[in-house]
């Protein structure tokens, strides 16, 4: 969730503060009812028989269940009136729109409009090749914009005393969360994607995003949403709506080397801060 610029003003990252929740399951391409899975993963919905034997997985990342998801999508004018309402940019991404290839949709009056997705083809968008991965996400911790959330991120990211971010500390160009892999559960299915935004709502949220407590998001709007989801992913877990609040929804951070292949790595974004 993002700020739109002001009318001719360059097209830069503006402070935000966000929501989200991470659930940590150990995940491998096996798959049973829907769900990939590994032994000890925690009970997702419609995850069958799968058994909770632990809180978090052998890669200690925390779990965070019954998350409300909302919808959002590249080239998204949600509220013109607001700092916050536009998607032509991220707050990693100065020229998302530009950089993922066009609207993530379809235009309509003008407009960049969501659209339903298909297993036909992946979940892609229909009226345009995107070059970078259609499967993204936003979590309410903006590392390089929120002072707050940049100040304590060598504290609170997992992965922070990891290369190659123990190289880029104290580096405002460099973010410890864009490009990083959840995977996301509803309804026996189990998708993944990767975190291209902040938000909603908040931006600084480190205790839910973060915390082993299955913390609820400091959101209080959209219906205490703690996550935003793309078109590919509402498509690929089957949400009731495609453009709504969708209860339910469990998710975890997953390490590069974990995620199996799909139509997620099909194309893979690994640009930096932009």
């Amino acid at each position: 969730m993002t700020r739109s610029p002001s009318a001719g003003a360059p097209v830069t990252p503006r402070l935000r503060r966000g929501v989200t929740g991470a659930l940590a399951i150990g995940i491998t391409a096996t798959a049973l009812s829907g769900c990939s899975f590994v032994t000890g993963c925690v009970e997702l919905s419609g995850c069958g028989d799968t058994v909770a034997t632990t809180p978090t997985d052998a890669l200690g990342y925390p779990v965070h269940t019954g998350i409300v998801a909302t919808t959002f999508w590249v080239g998204e004018i949600f509220d013109p009136t607001a700092d916050d309402g536009s998607q032509v940019y991220s707050t990693y991404d100065a020229n998302w729109l530009a950089n993922y290839g066009g609207c993530d949709g379809t235009t309509a009056g003008g407009t960049c409009e969501t659209e339903a997705r298909s297993a036909a083809n992946d979940w892609f968008p229909t009226e345009m090749t995107p070059l970078e991965n259609p499967f993204y996400l936003d979590l309410p911790f903006d590392d390089v914009n929120d002072p707050a959330a940049f100040a304590r991120r060598d504290e609170v990211v997992p992965w922070a005393g990891e290369e190659p971010y123990v190289s880029h500390r104290g580096d405002p160009d460099f973010s410890y969360m864009k490009n990083r892999w959840v995977a996301i559960s509803y309804g026996g299915a189990t998708c993944y994607a990767q975190i291209e935004d902040a938000g909603p709502g908040e931006y600084d949220d480190a205790e839910y995003v973060f915390g082993d407590d299955d913390r609820r998001p400091l959101n209080a709007r959209y219906g205490g949403a703690g996550m935003d989801v793309s078109p590919a992913v509402v498509g690929c877990l089957g949400f009731d709506e495609l453009n709504g609040e969708q209860a339910g929804v469990s998710w975890t951070f997953v390490d590069d080397a974990d995620v199996p292949p799909g139509p997620w790595t099909t194309v893979v974004t690994t640009s930096q801060v932009q």
